[in-house]
């Protein structure tokens, strides 16, 4: 028959153990939190710069910064700071739109290819709702700035 273990020697063992990890546990559980948040305002942002440039590409050569807000706000909409908000003029979310050619600097992707192409870049930039700062890495407060080209519709 084997030794038995005396009950109480060691009892306390498992609650030192959890109160020694539950910090790094809570500070990854944060992270990934952020990271995940993060990742999704960079995709939305992305999106919306897509969705601008589109809608200012087809609107044939009057580029309407109007409808391009429209547009991106409509992609933004998921994001926590972006309820309310209905001009692209100030910070949370800034639209700029302008149209590309082979005279402007920078050029148009396609004017290589095609002389005469015209092309409209859309820029947004967005500012996230603050966070768990992380020394050295994430201050709280991200500024995100994407960009996205369209080719001109002609008809």
């Amino acid at each position: 028959m084997g030794a038995r273990r005396k009950s109480g020697k060691r009892s306390g063992q498992a609650v030192v153990e959890t109160a020694l990890m539950m910090p790094w546990i809570a500070f990854l559980f944060v992270g990934v939190l952020d990271f995940g948040f993060y990742s999704y305002a960079a995709i939305s942002v992305q999106n919306a710069a897509r969705a601008a440039a589109l809608r200012s590409a087809n609107s044939q050569y009057s580029f309407s910064s109007t409808t391009s807000c429209i547009a991106a706000l409509g992609e933004l909409r998921g994001l926590p700071n972006m309820a309310g908000v209905t001009s692209c003029d100030a910070l949370p979310a800034i639209v700029v739109i302008t149209p590309l050619n082979s005279g402007t600097s920078p050029q148009c992707a396609d004017c290589v290819v095609t002389p005469g192409a015209a092309s409209v870049q859309a820029a947004v930039t967005y500012q996230t709702i603050p966070m768990v700062p992380i020394p050295g890495l994430v201050v709280g407060q991200v500024t995100l700035t994407r960009k996205a080209e369209a080719r001109v519709l002609v008809r």
